[in-house]
């Protein structure tokens, strides 16, 4: 239906934050209490009420690039989500530590899509500036460009060192971490401001619940798509990308259907699009496991819906979307999870929302299946509703819903012809999946010489340097 599904710039960066916390394997309101840390040290340091807010705006968004590099950091890390907590609470055994040419390139995607976040958004240039270079050093040490003062925005002192104040006093206790984090003064970050925070930094914690100066309350109410949410949750895992857009879709669909009125297709179809939000907490690898799942991969599966639902806490305003979205797994049976609701307690809301699910997912690819025929796709779920788990008639409401949905496809084609050829096109769909140039060259038949090509003028035309970058920005302009 592509209805314009819209929330506040600071609805979004609440929700971003919390994702970028579950990615990095920290509680929920971790990049909450550092970017009131953050607004304090910048304060001190004479940043003025502009300062404050871009300390802010940066120390939530510093990880809304996670998901963008999460299947490279599964690659060379085995676990995306482990191997991040342990690196920024120093507790990576000395094993597993990588050098500058392994960890540059996954910084460089994080740094680029999080600037892109923030460009989306509508955010200062100073914010994006910081984004862009969040992992560089004082003394050039850092990345992806090895960056030296004075080239470092002052903002991204500002929000790394209440960070690591956060985190490593949460890991080690208030003296540990201002020893390791004195040890990194004029390496990290200046150390003047290393002596400032260090001079508060029990303080400035005990009223991190609160923060020092009000946000920019005009500016914060900007209305940006809800799909921004959606779409960057899902570069976790490149195999999923666009599929909270094609629940919403469907969802909303069916909803008409069978006759819901307005404000709860609303509802449902942006539940549709966070209902993904739990799924940063799980590694890669549990996600992409070949064959049938442990018990501990299952426990991990299970708190999905529990994160996600957690997001009703971050952002009030958006309390019904988010347990609606929580109850996307539940089944009537009562087999789902994560409550084990059953028939008697889910409403029809959450029937449609489930089955809407179930067949978009099966339509599309996974790494450990291909995607199923509508038909094929239709004749499953009906068994399924035949044995219990779905509700028969939420089920045909999906399935006729899914046989009208096929009018849009021309839109997106049709704008991407505006900026990209037909083949760029094309290419940009295949490697927007994970595939390499060469997988995409054997699925278009032809040459990874020319997929090569391809994908430099897919860069240059959205400028872009990374694929995840193209991928979201594709995606926020209607191209694939």
């Amino acid at each position: 239906m592509q209805s314009d599904h819209r929330i506040s710039v600071e609805e979004a960066v609440q929700l971003l934050a919390m994702v970028g916390d579950l990615s990095m394997g920290q509680p929920t309101d971790q990049s909450i209490r550092t970017a009131h840390v953050a607004e304090r040290l910048a304060l001190a340091a004479g940043a003025g009420a502009a300062g404050c807010q871009h300390a802010r705006l940066v120390a939530l968004l510093r990880w809304s690039g996670c998901t963008a590099n999460a299947a490279g950091f599964a690659l060379l890390m085995g676990d995306d989500v482990g191997a991040r907590d342990a690196l920024i609470t120093h507790t990576l055994p000395p094993e597993q530590r990588k050098d500058f040419t392994s960890v540059a390139p996954l910084a460089r995607i994080h740094c680029e899509v999080s600037g892109d976040i923030a460009q989306t958004l509508g955010l200062p240039g100073e914010v994006q500036l910081g984004l862009r270079r969040v992992w560089e050093h004082y003394d050039g040490g850092g990345m992806p460009e090895r960056l030296r003062s004075p080239h470092i925005p002052q903002v991204v002192y500002h929000a790394n060192l209440a960070g690591d104040l956060v985190v490593l006093t949460r890991a080690h206790g208030m003296n540990e971490a201002l020893r390791l984090i004195q040890a990194l003064a004029d390496r990290k970050y200046p150390a003047e401001l290393v002596r400032k925070l260090a001079a508060h930094a029990q303080a400035w914690l005990d009223a991190a619940d609160a923060p020092p100066c009000p946000p920019d309350a005009h500016a914060m109410a900007r209305r940006v798509p809800l799909t921004i949410v959606a779409d960057m949750i899902e570069l976790k895992l490149p195999w999923l990308l666009g599929y909270s857009r094609c629940v919403a879709d469907l969802a909303e669909r069916a909803a008409l259907l069978a006759g819901l009125p307005e404000a709860e297709r609303h509802c449902l179809a942006r539940a549709a699009l966070i209902h993904g939000i739990g799924r940063a907490a799980v590694p890669n690898a549990v996600w992409q496991r070949d064959g049938k799942l442990g018990m501990a991969d299952w426990e991990k599966l299970r708190l999905v819906p529990y994160w996600t639902a957690r997001a009703a806490v971050q952002v009030p305003s958006l309390r019904a979307e988010a347990l609606l979205a929580s109850q996307l797994y539940e089944r009537l049976d009562g087999s789902g999870y994560y409550r084990d609701l059953d028939g008697a307690q889910l409403g029809q809301p959450q029937r449609l929302l489930s089955a809407a699910a179930a067949y978009a997912a099966l339509c599309m690819p996974r790494p450990w299946r291909a995607a199923l025929a509508p038909a094929e796709a239709a004749q499953l779920l009906c068994a399924e509703a035949a044995g219990g788990r779905f509700d028969a008639a939420a089920v045909n409401c999906v399935i006729a819903a899914a046989g009208g949905a096929s009018a849009q496809a021309a839109e997106p084609v049709a704008e991407s012809r505006k900026l990209l050829s037909e083949r760029e096109a094309d290419v940009l769909r295949r490697i927007s999946l994970g595939e390499s140039n060469k997988e995409a060259a054997r699925h278009l038949a032809i040459s990874p010489s020319t997929v090569r090509t391809h994908v430099e003028s897919i860069f240059r035309k959205l400028g872009c340097s990374t694929r995840a970058a193209a991928t979201l920005k594709a995606l926020t302009l209607g191209l694939i």
